[in-house]
């Protein structure tokens, strides 16, 4: 079995290098994996990327394989497809999803990675912990049969709750984003686009994504009477204006939170909510959320287009075509 892999670390703001690590000797109840894709999503670790993590939220932001610590130098990710290697017979060969940053090969418990179901294909079991974080908000939600629902923000995060609620029955479901390119993710999803200043308003629903203060206004804005705002957007180290006055009172009006560190139901556990998404994700519309990808051996030039723009995408796919162990 190979001993050495390669993993991605930031170091500062804007510099991510690859380094050799040394793999452990698996126990009784570990497994091998080797990395088959990851995905690199783009609202969180861009924000990691520029050291926007805030001090009284480095605990909570840890991902579960996290190593170094906030703001650099830092292991970070959580979106990992590959094959066992080495581990129980029933998992060795089988294809699994782990929350696990960017690294050719790594050891965890057995426990720790979820059987990829045989109709969902590798390459787009990396949106499992974002459809993740959609099932979640969906449930802390609680949508109603032909409910008017609006999601402001079409990132990785927005787009992945559309498509939760594409077939959601009898629903009007529109995606919102100052965007116009993002129509076109729409219509693969299946859902209404619009605009801004064009959304439909008298909202039961709105999911906010885009983390940002005009995105909330409009989604408070596209609200009916007694609607309310479901807020996944995670600011960072920014603060930001909420407004509560106009029509925030008179209406009333709601703003919850969503965060996916919490099961949305309490009859659910992590790992039946993890299995559902990646059963949802065996609907190919879902392809339509993976805008990009590259070799892994070029996640260091990659990482700093996508935290400044230049390279626009919702989940970009690192592929693992080979191994890479530097010198």
């Amino acid at each position: 079995m190979t001993r050495t892999a390669s993993a991605f670390w930031l170091n500062e703001s804007g510099n991510g290098e690859l380094r050799r690590v040394e793999l452990a000797e698996p126990g009784p109840d570990e497994v091998v994996v080797r990395a088959l894709f990851s995905g690199v999503s783009r609202g969180t670790e861009t924000l990691v990327h520029r050291g926007g993590v805030p001090e009284n939220q480095y605990a909570v932001m840890r991902a579960p394989f996290q190593e170094g610590e906030f703001p650099w130098p830092v292991k970070y990710g959580y979106l990992n497809v590959g094959v066992v290697e080495h581990g129980p017979e029933r998992l060795r060969g089988r294809t699994v999803f782990c929350l696990y940053p960017h690294q050719t090969r790594y050891v965890v418990p057995e426990t720790a990675v979820t059987v990829v179901p045989d109709g969902v294909p590798a390459a787009r079991a990396v949106l499992a912990g974002t459809v993740e974080t959609a099932v979640n908000a969906v449930w802390d939600a609680r949508p109603l049969i032909g409910d008017r629902i609006a999601v402001v923000g079409g990132g990785m995060v927005g787009s992945s709750i559309a498509a939760v609620l594409a077939r959601f029955p009898g629903a009007r479901v529109e995606l919102v984003d100052a965007d116009p390119a993002r129509e076109e993710v729409a219509s693969r999803l299946g859902v209404g686009f619009a605009l801004p200043d064009n959304a439909l308003g008298d909202c039961d629903l709105v999911f906010h994504a885009s983390a940002t203060e005009p995105g909330l206004t409009t989604a408070l804005n596209l609200l009916a009477p007694e609607g309310a705002v479901v807020e996944l957007s995670w600011y960072g180290d920014r603060r930001i204006a909420v407004p509560l006055g106009e029509f925030f009172h008179s209406k009333r009006l709601t703003i919850r939170s969503s965060q996916v560190g919490v099961v949305g139901r309490p009859d659910r556990s992590y790992a039946e909510r993890l299995a559902l998404a990646l059963d949802l994700l065996a609907d190919e519309r879902f392809d339509a959320l993976i805008t990009g990808h590259s070799a892994f051996e070029e996640l260091p030039d990659v990482m700093p287009k996508l935290a400044d723009g230049t390279l626009p995408a919702l989940c970009h796919r690192i592929d693992y075509g080979r191994e890479h162990v530097p010198d």
